[in-house]
């Protein structure tokens, strides 16, 4: 899969470069930089402005393309040993999904699992995650159903986010927890609702709409993570 733009990439570089098949540079980079990345295992070729541009059809590539290994999702069952896992019913914005990665990265959630979709492009979304998807362990399943069965089954408690609820900080988080974040327009479904143990939401100071979904879900993962 085709990766532009210098940070996912130089994330790659430094932590994953034998994910790298090609490198592309556009722009002119040191000499010490340049032998540096001529040593690392991987093609580097020069390519003009012009192929970047047809190669990433016009995005902002910032003078770096990569064309890397495809990431290879996980199964799901695989997070039933785990204690913190989130999963994304009907997500499918890839720059919403992304910042849900990094963050989840971030603040120690354990999986992820997109439901209610086929595929997804990886590639989009390792761009989105400044590559942080390498580190996250992602699945896909389309029966989210299953999905919250399966966890229930082995011990989770599982909670949902929707406005309205309970505020996240007055609820007492259990130790094997699945967090569900839905849709960016939609929300969560009243049927995905009935089947989640606790829904929980976010306070908010000020009388507002709702917030990004990537936003909420970074909030409620960090209030969530105290009980590792």
């Amino acid at each position: 899969m085709l990766i532009y733009a210098k940070q996912p990439i130089y994330y790659l570089i430094n932590n994953y470069p034998q994910m790298i098949k090609i490198l592309y540079l556009v722009k002119e980079i040191e000499k010490k930089e340049y032998s540096r990345l001529m040593k690392m295992g991987f093609e580097v070729k020069r390519i003009p402005n012009e192929a970047a541009q047809k190669m990433c059809k016009n995005a902002s590539h910032q003078g770096f393309l990569a064309e890397v290994s495809d990431y290879k999702p996980y199964t799901y069952q695989l997070f039933l040993s785990k204690k913190f896992v989130l999963v994304l019913s009907g997500l499918t914005d890839v720059g919403n999904i992304g910042a849900i990665v990094r963050s989840a990265y971030a603040l120690g959630v354990d999986g992820i699992i997109a439901c209610g979709v086929k595929q997804l492009p990886f590639d989009g979304i390792t761009r989105s995650s400044t590559g942080a998807l390498f580190d996250m362990p992602f699945a896909i399943e389309q029966n989210v159903h299953d999905v919250l069965n399966d966890f229930k089954m082995s011990g989770f408690t599982t909670y949902g986010a929707t406005m309205g609820a309970k505020d996240i900080r007055d609820v007492s988080v259990a130790q094997k927890r699945v967090l569900v974040l839905g849709s960016e327009g939609e929300g969560l479904s009243s049927r995905v609702i009935s089947k989640l143990d606790e829904v929980v939401s976010i306070e908010m100071a000020h009388e507002f709409d709702s917030l990004n979904v990537s936003v909420a879900g970074a909030i409620l993962m960090d209030r969530m993570r105290g009980s590792n």
